[in-house]
């Protein structure tokens, strides 16, 4: 349960630093950047289940960061204070997927299974 957790708290700071580097994409504070995380994560998870690991955004490669911000835009229309354009959403899934490089996914622990 800690994990999970610190899990999320991570991704949410990986959230707020998005937002000071990527002037497409804004998340009002760490609640918000915390809610984010949870149904950023929630939405890769339902993607993984209907379409396989391929498409999930924790996959590697160009579907992988696609779907990555097909998730991301689509968790503004969920999580008040979160606002992405499309383009904001590509850096963001761009930026995690150089996180990841550095703290892979499943250190991270960025999907729940």
């Amino acid at each position: 349960m800690l994990g999970t957790i610190v899990r999320f708290a991570v991704s949410a700071l990986v959230l707020l630093f998005i937002d000071l580097i990527d002037p497409g994409f804004h998340i009002a504070g760490f609640w918000t950047a915390l809610f984010a995380a949870v149904v950023i994560a929630a939405l890769g998870w339902v993607i993984e289940r209907l379409f396989g690991r391929s498409m999930s955004p924790y996959g590697r490669g160009l579907v992988g960061f696609i779907s990555g911000a097909v998730v991301i835009f689509l968790a503004q229309a969920i999580v008040p204070g979160m606002h992405v354009t499309i383009l904001g959403a590509l850096l963001a899934s761009l930026i995690i997927g150089i996180i990841d490089l550095f703290v892979p996914t499943t250190m991270r622990g960025g999907h729940l299974d």
